[in-house]
């Protein structure tokens, strides 16, 4: 059951039709020291490639042998009220930690990115932004996946972290057809169930029931990827630990939403946590397990293109973002 102070955002849980996404540009200069490199057709793809493009959108970089890409969205601005970060904290409190931190103390801003991989013969999606949905500024992933060289019915494999509609909302088309029509939707059971649940879901449950392969938490789900079980957030909340070699990757889903707060402050109630006590001790959890392990991370909602480091702070920890 959703907390009383959950957001818009939660209120619009796996709102199928109506979803839609975000991003915040990259530095001229990222852009510019990660070219746009070639990319080869997925097996059983019916259109070819498009010409790879010079875009703020798009951070290419490399896990250990495998090709991946930062794909922007768009961006999420959240009030500093009370009602999303810091809950039960004096807004005052959340604010001073931003200023700290040389962030704005009256709104919270989010990026939203999903992530690109090409594993083989195989093109993967992690989550699939926000679409259309009204409380983001967002929609640019088909845009941003072109830039990179990969047409959507390219994508074989879409791995979802959740079914918040920052995550899914990029799953539909604007007239509801699929949007990666070749691709299989990788989620958790819990997840799955609770959106086949959810009446909101309908549209949505229908359009990719026949594509979707679920999971149990935690468990290989494919070569070098592999869920990490976080509770809390939702009812099957999913990280992801990719391997190639001896380099990991950790795709951290919701576990944290802002470089700040939810990292420097991992305790604090966040209004999108549907059990805020679970989702406090796991996000705890996997900060440390980052920290600790020195795991390169890749964080949905931090600053584009969201790759870095924990560190332990005292007893919480700081984000470090790769230069």
């Amino acid at each position: 059951m959703t907390r009383s102070s959950l957001s818009l955002a939660v209120s619009l849980l796996l709102a199928g039709a109506t979803l839609a996404g975000c991003a915040k540009p990259a530095s001229d200069e990222a852009a510019a020291t990660n070219p746009p490199a070639a990319q080869t057709p997925a097996a059983g793809a019916s259109e070819p490639a498009p010409a790879p493009e010079e875009s703020a959108d798009i951070f290419r970089f490399k896990v250990g042998e495998l090709d991946a890409v930062a794909l922007h969205d768009g961006t999420i601005d959240t009030p500093n009220d009370g009602k999303t970060f810091g809950v039960g904290q004096k807004t005052e409190d959340v604010a001073a930690l931003l200023a700290a931190n040389g962030q704005p103390t009256d709104v919270l801003h989010l990026s939203v990115q999903p992530l690109l991989l090409r594993v083989g013969d195989r093109t993967v999606l992690f989550d699939t932004g926000a679409g259309d949905v009204e409380w983001a500024k967002a929609g640019k992933l088909q845009a941003s996946l072109r830039a990179a060289g990969v047409e959507p019915s390219q994508v074989t494999d879409i791995f979802i972290s959740h079914g918040h509609p920052d995550h899914v909302g990029g799953l539909l088309a604007k007239d509801g057809a699929l949007a990666f029509p070749n691709a299989t939707v990788h989620l958790s059971a819990p997840e799955w169930a609770a959106m086949q649940k959810n009446p909101n879901a309908a549209t949505l449950v229908a359009a990719i029931g026949p594509k979707v392969k679920a999971f149990e938490p935690g468990a290989a789900v494919l070569a070098g990827i592999t869920a990490v079980a976080l509770e809390g957030h939702t009812p099957g909340h999913s990280a992801y630990e990719i391997a190639s070699g001896e380099e990991r990757l950790l795709y951290i889903g919701d576990a944290a939403h802002h470089h700040v707060v939810s990292v420097q402050r991992p305790d604090w109630t966040i209004g999108y946590d549907v059990d805020a006590p679970k989702a406090e001790a796991a996000r705890r959890a996997l900060l440390k397990r980052a920290a600790d392990g020195n795991l390169r991370v890749y964080a949905v909602h931090f600053p584009f293109p969201g790759l870095g480091h924990v560190k332990a702070q005292g007893d919480a920890f700081v984000w470090v973002p790769e230069k």
